[in-house]
Order: C-alpha cells, then sequence, then structure tokens
C-alpha cells in the first residue's frame, strides 16, 4: 500500500465537479477579460489611426495651395500676397471644422484662461482689461484650448493726456 505522502502527488481519483466548474469559470473569466483587453486596444488605435487620417487629409487642400503658389512665386506680388491671405483663411478653417477656431478678438474682455496678456497699454477710450491687440491669435474650442491668444489689454488709471505713463513715472525718479 501507498504511503499518505505519496497519494498526495499521484491522481487521486476524480476532482471535485464543483471545484473543477470553479476553476474553469475563472480561466473563462481570465481569458475573456485578457480578449477584451487587446480588442479594446486594437479599438483604440484604430480610431488612433483614423482620425488621424482624418486629420491630415483636412489639411491636404492647404497644402495643395501652398504648392500652387510656390510654383507661381514670380507672378504678380498683389497676387501672390491676395493667394497666401486665401491660403491662411482655409487653414483657419481648417482648423475651425476640428473645433479649434480663433480665441482672442479686438474688443473681448480679457481671459485668462484664454488669453496671455503681453502689454498693458493706455488707451483711455476702452474700457480696462479689453484686449486692444491680438499679437498672436489663439486657437481652442469651448472646452479644449490648442493655445492661448496673445493680447495687448487696455490697464486702468490712464487719462486722455497719459499722465500716468513710463515719462510721468522717470521724471517723479529724477531720470
Amino acid at each position: 500500500m501507498a504511503e499518505p505522502d505519496e497519494l498526495d502527488t499521484e491522481a487521486t481519483g476524480p476532482e471535485d465537479p464543483a471545484l473543477a466548474e470553479v476553476r474553469e469559470r475563472a480561466q473563462r473569466a481570465i481569458a475573456d477579460a485578457d480578449n477584451a483587453r487587446k480588442r479594446a486596444e486594437r479599438t483604440a488605435a484604430e480610431r488612433v489611426a483614423a482620425e488621424r487620417r482624418r486629420v491630415a487629409a483636412a489639411w491636404l487642400p492647404v497644402l495643395d495651395n501652398l504648392d500652387l503658389a510656390l510654383r507661381h512665386a514670380g507672378a504678380d506680388p498683389e497676387a501672390i500676397v491676395q493667394g497666401v491671405a486665401q491660403v491662411r483663411d482655409q487653414a483657419v478653417d481648417v482648423l475651425a471644422r476640428l473645433g479649434f477656431g480663433p480665441v482672442g478678438a479686438v474688443g473681448e474682455t480679457f481671459d485668462p484662461a484664454r488669453h496671455e496678456a503681453a502689454e498693458a497699454v493706455a488707451e483711455p477710450e476702452v474700457p480696462p482689461g479689453t484686449i486692444v491687440r491680438v499679437i498672436r491669435p489663439g486657437y481652442g474650442g469651448d472646452t479644449l484650448l490648442l493655445r492661448p491668444a496673445v493680447v495687448a489689454v487696455a490697464r486702468a488709471g490712464t487719462t486722455a493726456a497719459g499722465s500716468d505713463g513710463p515719462e510721468t513715472d522717470r521724471e517723479a525718479d529724477g531720470g
């Protein structure tokens, strides 16, 4: 007869059916989870690739028009400027169709979440905090900002005579 330790290492007979079912279900669940993860990764990669193709295709007409402008570089300078302006408008339109319209316009109220103030200027006829010049336009949508607009903003405390300008400050310092 076999010793008790030998029985543990050899086949001891049929496995409990309930335990076998639990083991099989666990193995299936693990395999299903792994397959779902792989499917999700494939789907995400396919979506990214499709979106990249869509964005690139949206830019192709802009590239075509820039190539056309370069081929006609020796033409009338006014026509070239007009063509470049049209290509720029086309590029802005592509960004807008992708959900990223222009941000920052003269007359808007300064918003630090969407604008970057590069200058504070004396503009007596304009309320303080109003954008008076766009230095570099920003682009974004309602919830996502690609980049903020760089702007000049009207500052508070200005008078028509400009008595609080830099010259006044220098005179008060003695120099």
